[in-house]
């Protein structure tokens, strides 16, 4: 089966490196594989594979990971299909659609 993919470059995931402690918790609880962990701190390694669910920044005990959960387009964009409905993520400042 192939990564699941969103939209790109719309992830509101960050990470302050400074704080991490690479535990590795957030590669643990993650289940696209978008952090790794390199260099003995975690790493962004495939940001467009994240779908926002906030496990990663719930789990980081130094909070270096910070993640809108449940917002966005990709929220959004299932939300819309889970309703049946057009999505609504205000992507380009209207409200009606993700266009």
């Amino acid at each position: 089966m192939s990564q699941l993919r969103y939209l790109e470059g719309v992830v509101t995931l960050t990470l302050d490196a400074k704080k991490c402690i690479g535990c590795g918790t957030c590669v643990d609880v993650c289940p696209h594989a978008v952090l790794a962990i390199e260099d003995d701190k975690a790493a962004i390694v495939d940001r467009d594979a994240c779908m926002e669910c906030g496990a990663c920044a719930l789990n980081c005990v130094p909070q270096a990971l910070s993640v809108q959960a449940g917002v966005g387009c990709a929220a959004a964009i299932i939300t819309g299909m889970i309703r049946g409905t057009e999505p609504t993520c205000d992507c380009d400042g209207d409200a009606t659609s993700c266009d």
